[in-house]
């Protein structure tokens, strides 16, 4: 076996991906869970989706579940999405007793078969996920966001001076979980000019479970032309509450996305 025939093989398929993703419908920028969510609703549209991770693994703070219990929390409104991805869920309170005076139907997830089934699900309905690759920037346009700016994580790691490259999508997504990443470049380089109640990102609040999920599909819209937020930027966007191991409402905001998206390319 010739070693040189494997790095061969790594080398040409992972090119040829890659310039294949240099024009996309859609830009995402993190692979956690609401991030996948939306590639996966895309995609089954027949979208051209690419995700790009700056990390090793995916799935953002899915894996650690709370506080390293590898466990999460669904509510019963995202318990479709569960359905729909094949995901095992067990209804709790497990006690009949605390079942009698629960208000909602709860269902423990492991989440580590919640993000490995998702993001398998999801590279089979054709999404790209390039991982240790982190957007760096955006690329804009007259009043409207067309593109994203890529570098090796490791570039930025050992702060080296090495130039990025482009994609160029008809939406951006980001995803990038509680530092709303992409959405702070973008105020940066454009001004007060998101929609939100300060023009800028606002910033998440302390922890409430039950009124950050529902404002989490609230903020799911679309903060400046061509650039999407969803998952817990969305929360951080529009400055309202973290949730912390329920990941309902992470599904939920994906799949809105998604469909935020469809409508305005259509």
């Amino acid at each position: 076996m010739d070693e040189t025939l494997i790095s061969r093989a790594i080398t040409e398929s992972f090119t040829k991906d890659f310039i294949n993703a240099f024009n996309v419908d859609v830009a995402i920028a993190g692979a956690g869970p609401s991030g996948l969510v939306c590639a996966y609703y895309l995609a089954k549209q027949d979208y051209k989706v690419a995700v790009f991770e700056r990390h090793l693994r995916v799935g953002g703070g899915m894996p650690g579940g709370g506080m390293m219990f590898n466990r999460i929390v669904v509510q019963e409104k995202a318990k479709p999405i569960l359905k729909e991805f094949g995901i095992s869920a067990k209804n709790y309170p497990f006690s009949p007793s605390l079942r009698r005076t629960s208000k909602e139907k709860l269902y423990v997830v492991d989440a580590l078969e919640a993000i490995s089934t998702i993001c398998s699900k999801t590279i089979k309905e054709g999404v790209k996920i390039f991982n240790l690759m982190g957007v760096e920037d955006v690329v804009i346009r007259p009043n409207r966001i067309t593109g994203v700016v890529l570098n090796w994580s490791a570039v930025a790691w050992s702060k080296l001076h090495v130039d990025p490259m482009a994609v160029k999508a008809k939406v951006v997504v980001d995803a990038t979980g509680h530092d709303s990443e992409l959405s702070r470049i973008v105020e940066k380089k454009v001004g007060q000019e998101l929609i939100t109640d300060t023009g800028g990102v606002m910033g998440e609040k302390s922890m409430w479970a039950e009124v950050g999920e529902k404002k989490i599909l609230e903020n799911t819209k679309e903060i400046y032309p061509g650039l999407i937020v969803c998952g817990m930027a969305a929360n951080a966007v529009f400055g309202s509450p973290r949730m912390g191991a329920i990941f309902g409402g992470m599904f939920l905001s994906g799949k809105k996305a998604a469909e935020v998206i469809k409508r305005i390319i259509k």
